[in-house]
């Protein structure tokens, strides 16, 4: 099929009734970030399962590190890394020994393994908890040794399943910047992510699930400038002052009404500023910003709640 290290072509997994995933072609290359993003049922853990060798596919054709998770599931697993959505630590080991024993069910030497173990707890910023129980330890540090132990095989590809969810920034941006250093590493990287920005800062591509289906794929900033405007103004006027959304229609390539405020998507937001101005509208306040990943997501998959 090529020389990704993950392929897929008209992948696809159903439980009983229900298609999670319908009939998928993705490509990851070597040393690249790739994501999935998609609401809740949108198909990404279901994929990521598949590309994990924990969960057969029903149908399509899959290859994981140029082998078959059907045939070479044990082969496959010895050269991933996963880091799974909530942490499954061994809370009443250390630091350490959550490393040092999770090395060995690779079959790595008890020698090797400690010095790996060394070797991660300075990656992931651990070093002086080394021989801290793992339950009093901050959800930052938590996830952060997850990610260290998803690595004691020094593994040619690395599954991260919402890698920062739940962390205050600082915890992210540190998570962001171990996980940069990975990328320069070599270490090809698949993430699945609910935080947009996150998807901008790491991706290289991406693609973007709803419904069991791929609804778009590119780099970031393709997909923005694809399927938004280089700049948005959002406008916010008293309840009783409101115009209509097709008010704007001239001023604007697309007008998006929220319960709160009006969209106008636009090429210039200060210009489109101006020009509702002079059409006598006057908000209670009137914001420009960059499109972002976050408008992207929200026209592709819309903006009711999935549970």
């Amino acid at each position: 099929m090529g020389d990704g290290l993950v392929q897929a072509r008209g992948l696809s997994k159903r439980f009983g009734e229900f298609e999670a995933v319908r009939g998928i072609d993705v490509d990851v290359a070597p040393g690249e970030v790739f994501g999935f993003l998609g609401p809740n049922g949108a198909g990404k853990s279901s994929t990521m399962r598949m590309v994990a060798c924990v969960s057969p596919r029903t149908g399509g054709t899959l290859q994981v590190l140029g082998m078959d998770p059907d045939v070479d599931g044990p082969r496959i697993r010895a050269r991933i890394g996963v880091v799974p959505q909530l942490d499954n630590l061994d809370a009443e080991l250390t630091v350490r020994q959550n490393l040092q024993v999770y090395g060995r069910y690779f079959g790595l030497s008890k020698r090797h393994v400690r010095g790996k173990a060394v070797e991660l707890m300075e990656f992931a910023q651990l070093t002086d908890r080394a021989d801290d129980a793992v339950e009093p330890l901050s959800g930052g540090m938590k996830r952060r040794l997850t990610i260290a132990r998803a690595l004691v095989n020094d593994p040619e590809l690395l599954l991260l399943d919402e890698p920062t969810t739940g962390l205050d920034p600082q915890a992210r941006h540190l998570l962001w910047e171990r996980l940069y250093r990975l990328k320069r590493e070599g270490v090809t990287q698949i993430i699945t992510t609910h935080y947009m920005d996150e998807a901008e800062q790491l991706c290289d591509r991406l693609v973007v699930m709803d419904g069991g289906v791929i609804a778009a794929e590119g780099s970031p900033a393709e997909l923005i400038e694809r399927h938004a405007t280089r700049e948005v103004l959002e406008l916010r006027f008293a309840p009783e002052d409101r115009p209509p959304a097709d008010a704007f229609a001239r001023v604007a390539d697309r007008v998006e009404e929220l319960p709160d405020r009006l969209l106008l998507y636009t090429a210039d937001g200060e210009r489109t500023q101006a020009e509702v101005a002079a059409a006598g509208h006057h908000p209670l306040s009137a914001l420009v910003r960059r499109a972002s990943l976050e408008d992207v997501f929200l026209r592709l998959t819309g903006r009711t709640l999935v549970d």
